[in-house]
């Protein structure tokens, strides 16, 4: 991976919750590129460092809400890996913007999204939901003014050599989006302004 001037700090969060989770290794493996590359890495995985459900309530005290808002709101850029279910992100990566993503003056409370860096990692199971994810990054772009990573990855089992192994074409195409992500963090990381809700 090309060298930047400095350390970058990234998030990488795996939203499935499924036991066998493809998308959860490509978020395994695309820490160990930032890790070996020098950057200081937040892993974060909904099955070990569980969420409720957003009810924009009691959610709030949940003892991981925290972990997850500042671990997104401190990033230089977020690596977030989603499964796709009928032709949408699972319902994991859905359910942590909203608890992330609120603002609440009253509970000092603001979006921890905002002017995030963002890189998909997905996993499907046919080569044609390639752009299931749309709708979701385009909401992160128009909510939260995030810049979302034109290169993602997109893999299906048949991508894979063994569980976690990923075959060549996967190992490649993970290996060049992880480097992208990092050089547009990079980019983009003396950005001094702050969005916020707007019209």
């Amino acid at each position: 991976m090309p060298a930047t001037p400095e350390p970058l700090n990234f998030t990488v969060i795996s939203t499935s919750m499924n036991p066998e989770s493809r998308s959860a290794s490509l978020c395994a493996l695309a820490a160990q590129q930032l890790q070996e590359a020098g950057h200081a890495v937040t892993a974060l995985d909904l099955r070990r460092e569980a969420l409720p459900p957003f009810d924009h309530d009691l959610c709030y005290a949940h003892p991981h809400a925290e972990m997850y808002h500042r671990a997104i709101r401190e990033a230089d850029g977020v690596f977030l890996g989603a499964p796709i279910y009928n032709w949408a992100v699972g319902a994991g990566a859905k359910n942590l913007v909203e608890l992330t993503g609120s603002t609440d003056p009253e509970r000092g409370l603001h979006g921890a999204w905002f002017d995030r860096r963002v890189t998909f990692l997905l996993s499907g199971g046919l080569e044609h939901g390639y752009l299931s994810h749309g709708a979701f990054a385009f909401g992160l772009m128009v909510d939260f003014r995030c810049v979302v990573d034109p290169h993602f990855v997109y893999a299906t089992s048949g991508h894979w050599e063994a569980p976690g192994v990923p075959g060549p074409w996967l190992s490649e195409r993970l290996a060049r989006t992880v480097e992208r992500g990092v050089d547009l963090s990079a980019r983009l990381r003396g950005r001094t302004y702050r969005s916020v809700w707007e019209l």
